[in-house]
């Protein structure tokens, strides 16, 4: 069996081995990294060698690190990354090249829908109703979404969303608060199987899976880079975040903001905690914009979006999708029952 792991922004780690009588045998690592002495990649096959099939990514890794020198340098790789090689070879773990992806495109629909759906379709991915999926934001009203543990008048100036008729919507990921007007920023949901993470923690799992959008970026000009724990930017400084959340019954829900061209002024009479952010920005001069993606691409909007998909597309295995009339009044149904209720929206006040 063969399991292989490209660290984001690193080297490509394999892993072949054998099983015998539930454990590892005729283990042998390879790939295009770099290790200092060479002697070492006998100890790593050796650690690795006799370890029990359910032995998790953690429990690999510790065996590879016991085992070698303090004089080991491991380059381009790590302890982790041949653990989840290892997951992988087993069929413990995925790569990308082992799922067919939805993609499905923009769609017009209230932005509290899109809030739902995020819960909706990370549920039938987890069940195995709908294959791992990438589907892009579009709506028709403002919106605040706030993230799933910020405080609801910490956020947002009451006084401000009542004036430019903004609701406020939680969602079920953490992070910071989107400001979102209709056509002010470029935003997606990716839904994968648990695992496709196997083994990653929560800050490499950004990382890995930002990796595509890193190179889509790249193709319209704009020379990206993440940022831990959960920024993307770039030369000129930030233009998007991400979060995300883990259902234990086996989703990640992965979705990204970038700013296409927001009102700043608007977004600082909005929310609270821009104000602060924003303080030393120069944002206070009137119909001021947040606008990387506009000027520095010199794109719509629509074209980024239809370039960011065709960028997936080249890279993984995809089929074009839509949402189903199950889903969408499943979506409905949530935002009537939980989404749009003060009790789920303040709940932390």
């Amino acid at each position: 069996m063969r399991g292989e792991y490209k660290v984001p922004g690193g080297k490509l780690v394999a892993v072949d081995v054998d099983v015998a009588q539930g454990r590892l045998s005729d283990v042998s690592v390879s790939g295009d990294f770099f290790l200092e002495p060479d002697e070492a990649l006998d100890a790593i096959n050796a650690a690795l060698t006799g370890m029990p099939v359910e032995a998790g990514v953690g429990q690999l890794a510790a065996a590879v690190t016991g085992a070698l020198a303090d004089d080991v340098t491991l380059i381009g790789f790590t302890a982790e990354a041949v653990g989840i090689a290892v997951r992988r070879a087993l069929g413990k773990a995925t790569g990308w090249d082992d799922h067919v992806f939805d993609i499905i495109p923009a769609k017009v629909l209230h932005p509290a829908l899109h809030v739902a759906l995020d819960e909706v379709i990370a549920r039938e991915v987890a069940a195995g109703e709908r294959p791992p999926t990438l589907r892009f934001w579009d709506w028709d009203s403002p919106l605040v979404v706030i993230g799933s543990f910020q405080s609801v008048r910490n956020e947002v100036d009451p006084d401000g969303a009542a004036r430019h008729r903004i609701e406020v919507v939680r969602r079920i990921s953490g992070g910071g608060a989107m400001f979102m007007e209709p056509g002010n920023t470029i935003t997606y949901s990716l839904v994968v199987p648990t695992s496709l993470v196997e083994g990653l923690s929560f800050e490499r799992s950004y990382a890995f899976l930002d990796e595509w959008v890193i190179g889509a970026l790249a193709e319209i000009g704009v020379n990206a880079h993440f940022v831990p724990l959960n920024d993307i930017a770039s030369d000129a400084g930030k233009i998007g975040g991400a979060a995300q959340k883990r259902f234990v019954a086996g989703a990640v829900l992965h979705h990204v903001t970038m700013a296409y061209d927001i009102d700043a002024d608007k977004m600082l009479e909005v929310l609270r905690i821009g104000r602060e952010k924003m303080s030393d920005k120069g944002t206070t001069s009137a119909n001021k914009r947040v606008d990387p993606m506009r000027s520095q691409t010199g794109l719509s909007r629509d074209a980024i979006i239809e370039s960011f998909a065709a960028s997936f597309a080249r890279r993984y295995r995809t089929k074009d999708a839509d949402y189903t009339a199950e889903e969408l009044a499943e979506a409905q149904r949530l935002v009537d029952e939980k989404f749009a209720t003060s009790r789920w929206t303040h709940r932390v006040p």
